[in-house]
């Protein structure tokens, strides 16, 4: 019986209405169509039934009014500003480490670390690495990765110096791990040395102190040795 209460409510108002349009029609001209009546009251009657349901259309022919849908979303254009934006990087780029010092149980020099280090077998003082370096590996005016950079012959590097590059930070700076820079037998990791020549070719550098926590003095350097030349020859 509920479900009627609704139905039964709107026919009372329906009858309701059409009490003063029975009179319309009894005293309706001789000329006017008692059908145009009969339907203009069927839609007095439909419009009070159910408001929305009945909407005037341009040819002014009376039809059910459509209902309006919400616009569907193409998947693949949700998706399109994900695309549109620039990717990054899912690993994060790691800091590089500050320069420390480790003192070693026993004193440390520069040419067996570095040789320890590298894996080349150069011996000798630092001082003939690089004319003992040819033919036998690869030498480079730019560093690299894993090779070894010699210095050359100065008032305070009377038997040279080679330390290990272990980070290219940009064309101008490297990091180095080194020994015996201080003269301490220390071994220096992460060392900074900046490129302050001319031509940007390396041939003069500048390495971080760390007592005075800034770069030292420039010194001549002869170029990076590397094992390239010993790989190719093994592949052949």
């Amino acid at each position: 019986m509920g479900s009627f209460k609704p139905t039964i409510r709107a026919l009372a108002m329906a009858a309701a209405t059409l009490a003063p349009f029975a009179l319309l029609v009894a005293s309706a001209p001789a000329h006017a169509s008692i059908r145009d009546t009969v339907n203009d009251l069927l839609d007095q009657v439909a419009r009070i039934a159910d408001p929305a349901a009945m909407a005037p259309s341009e040819s002014g022919i009376r039809r059910p009014a459509a209902p309006l849908k919400a616009p569907e979303l193409n998947p693949f254009q949700s998706a399109l500003p994900e695309f549109n934006m620039p990717s990054l990087p899912s690993v994060a780029v790691a800091e590089l480490p500050e320069p420390s010092v480790e003192n070693p149980l026993k004193k440390m020099f520069c040419a067996e670390y570095a040789r320890m280090r590298s894996g080349l077998a150069m011996f000798g003082d630092a001082k003939y690495w690089w004319a003992r370096a040819q033919n036998l590996y690869a030498r480079a005016k730019a560093p690299a990765e894993n090779a070894v950079m010699v210095f050359k012959v100065t008032p305070r590097l009377k038997l040279g110096h080679v330390a290990v590059v272990t980070k290219i930070v940009s064309s101008r700076e490297i990091r180095v791990d080194q020994a015996n820079w201080q003269n301490h037998g220390e071994i220096d990791h992460s060392t900074p040395v900046l490129d302050v020549s001319k031509k940007n070719d390396w041939s003069q550098v500048r390495v971080w102190d760390i007592k005075s926590s800034q770069f030292g003095r420039v010194y001549p350097v002869s170029g990076f040795i590397s094992q390239d030349l010993v790989r190719q020859a093994d592949n052949e």
